[in-house]
This record gives structure tokens, sequence and C-alpha cells, in this order.
């Protein structure tokens, strides 16, 4: 039968007969070939989507507690001395050089640095969070605050990929892939995994590695305001949807014929579904990613800032369905004039993400949704160049929210200083192993076939830290 089409770079219909097609023109030569129309393939007839999707997918462990994840990434270290860890010490031995303080760090440090910051309790569970954050206070008993991370690495590139794949070097997948891998999603026209912020520094962190590519994060940049500007090359400029649909049949016939032929192409169908779930994201998104459908009352809550849109886009997206939301702002490398420059990005989250917080709670969403927070390291109680603080991934906090876990509880703790962590250790992959338990996964048996071995998040490390589950 045969089908009319619209490529691309045509101003009319072109008849073109399915049964006809070239000799000697390869399936991966076609679609090469058709440049910009790539984008709008999708191939449900020929894939079967919910199949192609769950076929593969490994099968959950346990009942999960969590069905969704938005990591807010501060990128570049924030200071848990300052944040979220009150060390009162500091101040009656500052300026002093403690043997504690002898712990390798990047740059040369000098004597113990008070906070100028107040600690204060908040909720009924009397956590102590820093003056620098009121308003996340004020959602104190939602909160579980690991106050004893510990790092992989002093340095940002690698502990950041230590953070998000459980190794220091840029080849593995990252969790939020691992997490697509593992979950599928719940809504075919929306992918899985999306990254939310300027395509910065935290940008990097968000690959599927040797995952396939239908679980690599798509970029959406929250400095715009605009879907079709958040979202490059959202929409076809050259064809309209029947056109597309046109497109659409045509090569999956041709498909069918390919498949017949040589059988199935991994690489190529993980592309095709991608592919397919682009051509559906151009008419899904402007409803989605277009924050003033919210009521006015909402936008003022989360406040107008990009990190601000990026927390109620994360809301919007978890509720639609997306699995894995990674949220980031970086700035928090503070090696100098920590005082003002932490003040001012307390400011940039503190509102959001409290509202983000408040708002999950309102819906229903925040007991099936995990809500991370964290960089890659915590900084140092000593000083450097006078008021900054250097790396430290010694000893750190991290929080929860939601999804499965206790709140308003303190897990761990570093020393008197707040430099090393002394009291129930939580490793990068012990905490890689909790998300994963929390959505229905044994750690250990999450495991992906590549060059020859199974590969995992967790490495062969890795144990849940249970007395933080609810």
């Amino acid at each position: 039968m045969s089908t009319k089409i619209m490529p691309p770079y045509h101003d009319q219909p072109m008849p073109f007969d399915a049964s006809h097609s070239p000799v000697g023109l390869s399936r991966r030569q076609l679609l090469g070939s058709l440049g910009a129309g790539f984008g709008t393939l999708a191939l449900a007839d020929l894939l079967n989507a919910e199949e192609a999707r769950t076929s593969s997918r490994p099968a959950s462990h346990h009942v999960p507690k969590a069905k969704h994840v938005i990591f807010l990434f501060m990128a570049g270290g924030p200071s848990h001395i300052d944040l979220f860890d009150p060390k009162p010490s500091l101040k009656t031995h500052a300026g002093q050089r403690p043997a504690a303080a002898d712990l390798r760090t990047e740059r040369v440090t000098g004597g113990l640095l008070p906070s100028p910051f107040a600690f204060q309790p908040g909720g009924q569970s009397g956590l102590q969070i820093s003056d620098l954050l009121p308003r996340l206070r004020d959602c104190a008993d939602d909160l579980c605050l690991v106050r004893s991370m510990v790092g992989g690495n002093p340095n940002h590139a690698p502990a950041a990929n230590h953070l998000f794949s459980g190794r220091i070097d840029q080849i593995h997948p990252s969790l939020g892939s691992w997490v697509s891998y593992g979950l599928g999603t719940e809504n075919q026209d929306l992918p899985s995994f999306v990254s939310l912020g300027d395509g910065g520094y935290g940008s990097r962190y968000v690959r599927n590695g040797y995952l396939p590519g239908q679980h690599q994060a798509t970029p959406i940049n929250t400095t715009e305001k605009e879907p079709e500007k958040m979202v490059r090359f959202l929409r076809n400029g050259k064809l309209d949807r029947a056109r597309q649909e046109q497109q659409v049949d045509f090569i999956a016939q041709l498909n069918r014929r390919q498949l017949a032929a040589t059988g199935a192409d991994p690489a190529l169908e993980a592309r095709i579904r991608t592919m397919e779930t682009a051509f559906r994201m151009q008419f899904a998104a402007g409803d989605v990613f277009d924050v003033r459908n919210e009521t006015q009352t909402t936008q003022d809550d989360y406040g107008t800032s990009p990190f601000a849109r990026g927390c109620l886009l994360s809301r919007r997206l978890v509720e639609r369905g997306v699995r894995y939301v990674h949220v980031e702002l970086g700035g928090w490398d503070h090696h100098e004039n920590i005082d003002k420059s932490i003040t001012s990005l307390s400011r940039q989250i503190d509102q959001p993400i409290a509202a983000l917080l408040r708002d999950l709670k309102q819906r229903g969403l925040l007991n099936e949704t995990l809500v991370v927070w964290g960089g890659e390291f915590g900084r140092t109680p000593v000083s450097e160049s006078g008021n900054g603080r250097d790396h430290n991934h010694y000893g750190f906090t991290m929080w929860l929210a939601g999804g499965g876990i206790r709140g308003g509880i303190a897990h761990g703790a570093t020393d008197e200083f707040g430099f090393r962590a002394v009291e129930n250790r939580v490793t990068v992959h012990d905490l890689h192993a909790t998300l994963l338990h929390l959505l229905g996964f044994d750690h250990e048996r999450l495991t992906y076939r590549y060059s020859g071995r199974d590969f995992r998040l967790t490495d062969v490390h890795g144990q849940v830290v249970r007395e933080i589950l609810a």
C-alpha cells in the first residue's frame, strides 16, 4: 500500500512506495539521511513501545516506598559548618590549629574558623538548622540530616562523578540513568530522566554511560521562561504533525523489512525510542514546562529565580510520572568571602526548596518522592585565605526527605570541629544502596552487562542505611 510522505526538504507531498525502496539503502543510512526529520520518528507500531520499554527492564526486588527522585545538587560543595552541622567548639578554639585539622586538603589552610551564623531548632523535632535557611527550618520534621557523609575525592569533578556514578571517572552511568533503567517511565510523552539547570557545572554528571541511550538525561534550561526556549529544537518548523505521522508510517515499513532481514539492532533501537519520546514531547512539553499555568499563589510561593523555576518544574514533572529529576545550582565553591557568598546562595534556595516540600506534601506526592539535597563534598572548619573554607570530603552533610525516609532526625556526626565523620559514617555507595532500596531494588542485583561483566551502581560496596528508613 502506497503512503504519501513529506520529506523535510520538499514543499509538497511526494508519493513514495515503501516496498520499492532503493536497493542498498540500509536502515541506518536512511535514518541518517533524514536529518532534522529523524527527531520526529514515533515507531510505536514497529517497536511495540510498551513491550520495548519493559522487556529489558529488571523487575523490582521488593515493594518500593518511592516512585520518583528529585536530586537538588549544590555544585561546588556547600558548607555543612554554616548550614546544618553546628559546632560551638569552633568559637571556643577560634584561630587554633588542633590535631584534627591536620587532614590533607587541596590548599594551605589556617586556624579554626567559627560560623558567624546562629542555629535554631526547627519543628517539633528540634533539628538544629542555620538562620541562613529559616523557611527550610520550618520543614525540619520532614528532613533527615545525614551529618556523617564521606566522599571519595577532594577535587570537584572526581568527587561529583563519585556522587552520581559511584566512581571517580566519567564513563559510568549516573544515578538518574540507573533509576530510569530500573523503573522505566510512567509517562510515554515525557523522558524518565530530566536535568534542570543552566546546562553548566552539573550537566556532565547526568550521562547514561553504557546503559541504553534512552536513559540519558534530557536537559532543560531553566534560565529561560518559555518552553520553546527551555528545550532545544522542541518543534519541527518544517512539518506539521500530520506530515510527521506520514513519515512515521513510511519509516515503520522500512524498519519492519530491515529487522526481518538482519535482526535487532539494540543501539539503534534505543536511539529510535529516544526520538520517539522527542516526537511526543513536542506536544506534551508546552504544558508541563510552562509554569505560567500554575496559580499566581503557587508561583509566588516558589519565587521567580531559575532555581525556583527548577524546583517548581520538578514537582510538575514527578506529578506527571517522570522518575528522576536533577536540579542543579552552582556557585558553592567558597574559598574566600564565604560569609557573603553563602548568604546570597542560601537566599536563592531557601524559599523554593521549602515551597517544593510543602507542595509535594499537600498534593500527596512527598510520600512517594525522594528529595535529596547535597553537594559533592563539604567545607573545612579551618580557614582558607582568611575568610574562606577549603574542600572537605572527610565529613559533610546531605539531607533526604519523603519516599520512605524518617523525618525530623539527624543521623551520624562529625567530630567536635566538623572535620571528619566519626559516628555512623555513610559513604556515597551507602547512599546509593539506600536510594535504590527505597525504589524497590537490591543494589547488588540491579546490574547491567557490558563488555563481558555485570556492572552495578554501587560496584562492590554499599550498605542500606536502615536507621534512616521510616
